[in-house]
């Protein structure tokens, strides 16, 4: 079984910490995005990765090959069509054999294991509010009998994870082609949904099963909220002599904390330095320099420099900031 993580994505709603750094690579409480899909995906033990990677794919691909023990294979989509059409890119390495496909921006937990000891094909689920941001699903008994991505008249409340295990790539590729072949979009896009939906209508099962944590990375205020709810599982509290720190915080052994008061729910990445300055609510990156600073709600980017007054920032990578 070969594991399939599209990855091409430019994050535009993140920028401007995309600028500079593929959005699976940001860091939240500890980790980057990707270091936690891999996590999931490892427990499978696929015989191959195929990283589907555009928009700064060289740095993503430096970045993995020094995290990956098995063959791994980069793909390269020029044009951000859709996930449909990122697949379509990859064809042939994907044919002749079971695939897990893992969107490369959401963080979730599943049992991975379960899914493909069953070898049905199979979609990740979650209940919930607003479905009409999702592709949906609706079931008869088990079985997934139509997709709909994003719905404006809510026609279920099970959104797709981004999570699909399917054991017919064959079936699977032949209709990625017709979809980008007869130029088949939704809102403008080559939608995978799409494609499974035509697998369900050539009578292939599929069926679902559910996604027990699934944290949303899409933008600034959820990518907070996400290194909240993780850190939240964190018990280790770190400490720094001449530093206050209130749990739940991670903080990284290479970063170094002065003379400053730490949390809750703050994560501070390698190489980064914090100095004279309360920090809340946060998300400081590698390399990163907090100086005289009271920081709440804010994310400051790999290799930015913050320093000066109290404020609430959102910082690019290599950027400088100081407020007098």
């Amino acid at each position: 079984m070969k594991a399939v993580i599209p990855v091409a994505g430019q994050g535009t709603r993140l920028r401007p910490h995309t600028h500079t750094v593929p959005k699976a690579m940001l860091h939240v409480a500890g980790k980057t995005i990707i270091e936690y899909i891999l996590d999931e995906v490892a427990a499978v033990e696929p015989e191959e990765y195929i990283f589907i990677v555009g928009y700064l794919g060289d740095k993503l691909r430096s970045f993995l090959e020094k995290k990956l023990d098995r063959p791994t294979r980069f793909v390269v989509q020029r044009e951000t069509l859709g996930i449909a059409h990122a697949l379509r890119e990859a064809r042939e390495y994907i044919a002749d054999g079971p695939a897990l496909i893992v969107l490369g921006d959401t963080i979730f937990q599943a049992d991975l294991t379960g899914i493909v000891r069953r070898g049905i094909s199979a979609l990740g689920v979650r209940v919930v509010d607003d479905p009409r941001r999702f592709g949906v699903v609706v079931l008869d008994g088990e079985r997934v009998v139509k997709m709909v991505e994003k719905p404006q008249t809510p026609v279920s409340t099970l959104a797709i994870a981004g999570v699909y295990y399917v054991n017919d790539t064959d079936l699977l590729i032949q209709c990625l082609n017709r979809i980008v072949e007869d130029d088949i979009k939704t809102r403008g896009e080559y939608q995978l949904t799409d494609a499974l939906q035509m697998m369900v209508e050539a009578n292939h099962e599929i069926v679902t099963f559910p996604i027990e944590g699934w944290f949303d990375c899409g933008e600034p205020a959820a990518l907070l909220e996400t290194n909240r709810a993780l850190l939240a599982r964190v018990e280790d509290v770190p400490k720094r002599p001449g530093s206050i720190i209130i749990p739940p915080v991670w903080i990284d052994e290479s970063a170094a904390i002065q003379n400053s008061i730490i949390g809750p729910n703050v994560s501070v990445a390698g190489g980064a330095i914090v100095k004279d300055s309360i920090v809340r609510d946060s998300l400081v990156s590698e390399y990163a320099s907090v100086e005289n600073l009271i920081l709440q709600s804010s994310i400051i980017g790999d290799r930015a420099a913050a320093q000066g007054r109290p404020a609430s920032l959102n910082v690019g990578d290599s950027s400088q900031i100081e407020l007098a």
